[in-house]
């Protein structure tokens, strides 16, 4: 066996890896490959076969020794988790490897956004049992893989020769199969149980189908294997990325399967950006923080007998449109159209019907209709999210980059206008004004206050609603909150509340 091809690095083997966006046809078969196939599980770094797969937000994978030099991103301060302070130029945004198809790699990642690739490892595990161990004659994957895992075939190597065979033929035979066997058990999606049709990858290192962790999110945002925290936007069906390498495989060992799925998908009730649920027009909730509620009214104590008898246990609520101003799609809607979604934690039925509830705020939406069902509201709701922390991150270091006038350079002077504050001085400006109105004993700062509804939080993501629910401000200025999409922008709102609270007392 010899290398009879090596271009230079970085040349045309992008197209190897490139996305598929559309399923291939039900009609063609697999386009890999015996080197295209290898090299799925080959790191382009150090050209051996992947070890510790790192996953990147961009989709694609590299050993995680084989990490680029990382350097200190400045002027970010939120979120302070470990790896969100360090950063690299990704390998793939290189101009050789970029992909022609479903974007190019944006360049930079933060390391606090790359982590395990769990399935990935089983593929490479499954590659090395399959072919690793070769008894008898070789064929050109056995012989392929054999150079890999010597180091002996650099990754942009297009073309190899083994015993006079051509490598750029599909490879067949009991070998190829016994491995597309193997990799067939290691591809179903733990949550449908199917084959995973446009495979994402969690942070946490879990691949699923793209629709089963949109579908997931909707309703928690732990990871259904690990149970960690997934940290991700609700609305992942518009995430660029999938995982580049899994999504090639699937599409072309197995493209039959996956016309089917697609077109057996077409045919499924897929996750709405929308759904149904009764409203109570009382008052503001926040996210995460409890709403204590009295139910009197006959219409509200049906709504909550129906909310209990439901396995979901929620509700929306909203606030009164006190000043008769449009909604939106609403008109002049007796309610506000921003409101937050409420689950039960406690409901404790009265001898006379009425009703005692504890209702904690999971997250926010937006009413584009509503109708009266039984007396009381029942809207259609579009979930609110924030963004993505790379786009909190960039917004931080966009508006606190600029430059300041030269009479306000002190960073710690207290006339710095609020954008260019770091999101840390913000969310540090409220927890000072808390501790000094607590020195103070101000009334909404009562220990029997902070019993029901916590201290103050250690995470800037908490804090604002958790200040928006204790601090005596108009309710005018806390709605604002609700319509908001990012950490940064709630913190300028508490932290403006704040400024015009002290300069009233000064």
């Amino acid at each position: 066996m010899e290398n009879v091809q090596s271009p230079a690095p970085h040349e045309s083997n992008a197209s190897e890896l490139q996305a598929h966006p559309q399923p291939p046809s039900s009609h063609h078969s697999s386009s890999l490959s015996a080197r295209s196939l290898i090299r799925l599980i080959q790191c382009p770094r150090c050209s051996l076969p992947l070890h510790s797969p790192l996953r990147l937000p961009c989709g694609n994978t590299h050993c995680r020794e084989c990490l680029p030099p990382t350097k200190t991103r400045t002027k970010i301060t939120y979120p302070a988790t470990e790896g969100r302070d360090k950063g690299f130029e990704c390998y793939w945004s290189e101009p050789g490897l970029r992909l022609k198809e479903g974007g190019e790699c944006p360049g930079e990642h933060c390391v606090g956004d790359c982590g395990v690739d769990v399935l990935m490892g089983k593929v490479v595990g499954v590659f090395d049992e399959g072919l690793g161990v070769a008894n008898g004659e070789k064929g050109s994957l056995e012989g392929i893989y054999e150079l890999v895992k010597d180091g002996k075939l650099d990754y942009t190597a297009s073309e190899v020769a083994y015993l006079g065979t051509d490598d750029s033929e599909e490879p067949e035979g009991p070998v190829f199969e016994n491995l597309k066997e193997a990799l067939r058990g290691e591809l179903d999606c733990h949550l449908c149980y199917s084959l995973i049709l446009d495979p994402l990858t969690t942070p946490c290192g879990h691949t699923f189908c793209r629709q089963c962790v949109a579908s997931v999110l909707y309703h928690s945002d732990l990871c259904p294997t690990c149970r960690r925290k997934l940290n991700m936007p609700s609305n992942v069906k518009s995430e660029p990325y999938n995982n580049k390498r899994i999504a090639y495989l699937i599409d072309n060992l197995f493209p039959d399967q996956v016309a089917a799925r697609r077109e057996a998908m077409d045919g499924e009730d897929t996750v709405s950006e929308e759904k149904d649920i009764p409203l109570f027009v009382c008052t503001l909730s926040f996210p995460t923080v409890p709403t204590f509620l009295h139910i009197y009214e006959r219409r509200y104590r049906h709504m909550m007998r129906r909310v209990m008898a439901s396995g979901e246990r929620k509700f929306g609520m909203v606030t009164y449109n006190r000043g008769n101003r449009p909604q939106g799609n609403l008109g002049r809607a007796p309610f506000m159209q921003y409101g937050t979604l409420l689950t039960i934690d406690r409901f404790e039925l009265l001898p006379d019907g009425r009703s005692l509830v504890i209702g904690r705020g999971d997250s926010r939406f937006r009413v584009t209709k509503s109708e009266i069902q039984d007396g009381y509201h029942v809207g259609r709701i579009e979930r609110i999210d924030d963004v993505s922390l790379t786009e909190e991150e960039n917004m931080e270091f966009t508006e606190t980059s600029r430059e300041v006038d030269a009479s306000l350079a002190d960073e710690d002077s207290k006339d710095l206008p609020l954008d260019y504050m770091s999101t840390q001085q913000l969310f540090e400006m409220g927890v000072n004004f808390v501790r000094n109105q607590r020195n103070l004993r101000a009334g909404w700062l009562h220990p029997r206050v902070l019993m029901a509804y916590g201290d103050v939080p250690s995470d800037p993501a908490i804090f604002p609603w958790w200040l928006a629910n204790l601090l005596p401000v108009s309710e005018d200025e806390k709605y604002k909150l609700l319509s908001t999409t990012s950490v940064r922008e709630r913190l300028k709102i508490t932290a403006g509340w704040v400024r015009k609270l002290e300069g009233s007392r000064s």
